[in-house]
């Protein structure tokens, strides 16, 4: 059953070890995201399953593994299992960077989705990911538009700011419909890495009937000309 989630973007730099010379630019995104899976965390899962954009849908168990070492510095997260021979993409590692960090040692999984996924397929995977254990716990890896203005990867696009308002709306209100109605293309446009993500989210919670859920935004930022939101949810009472 859905618990709790924790919401968060996967930039490298959200790893103080990579961030050196960056100023303070991150750490309230930083801080947030500690915040929000701590929360997840007081909901007392047993299971924790990490959902990130990958090259193509894959699931890695609770002793994968992922390395940072190609954004500069030798930073490696998670397992190693000599079982799990493929490393975690970049969501997913900093995903397992955030579970390192908070001190979380119960069972993991961790769920690459591709971009291909259309709406009703992350959702229907999030409501599979949800019925795996009594009380599942998600951190839910994705970035917003990452067109924002000129400090972006990508060219400016007017559009940006007013699609990840959208999605920071929805995020802070708990608003499925909001989330399952983001529109692939126009994602891919905006280079908007976190929205199968967030619907895997939306299928997830939406496999629990007759309960209330809190949601909350606890950081929207744009630091480099990419939204980076940090939200929490979880179901009224737990925790």
């Amino acid at each position: 059953m859905f618990a709790a989630a924790a919401v968060c973007p996967h930039p490298p730099l959200l790893v103080p070890a990579l961030a050196a010379g960056a100023g303070g630019e991150i750490e309230p995104v930083r801080a947030a995201a500690r915040e929000s899976l701590r929360r997840v965390l007081a909901a007392d899962p047993d299971l924790m399953v990490c959902v990130g954009d990958a090259p193509a849908a894959r699931t890695w168990g609770t002793g994968a593994a992922g390395s940072l070492a190609a954004y500069g510095v030798d930073v490696c997260v998670g397992g190693p299992d000599p079982m799990e021979s493929e490393a975690l993409p970049l969501a997913l590692t900093v995903g397992a960077w955030l579970l390192d960090e908070s001190g979380y040692v119960g069972e993991r999984r961790y769920v690459g989705v591709p971009d291909s996924f259309d709406p009703a397929r992350c959702a229907d995977l999030g409501a599979s990911l949800a019925a795996r254990a009594g009380r599942v716990g998600f951190l839910v890896m994705g970035d917003g538009s990452a067109r924002r203005d000129e400090r972006a990867p990508g060219a400016v696009d007017p559009r940006a700011p007013g699609w990840d308002a959208r999605v920071v709306a929805s995020l802070g209100s708990g608003d499925l419909d909001g989330l399952r109605g983001l529109q692939p293309d126009l994602a891919r446009e905006l280079l908007a890495a976190g929205r199968a993500a967030w619907q895997v989210l939306a299928g997830a919670a939406d496999s629990v009937v007759g309960r209330r859920l809190e949601a909350s935004v606890l950081a929207d930022e744009a630091p480099y000309g990419v939204g980076y939101f940090v939200a929490s949810w979880r179901l009224d009472g737990l925790g």
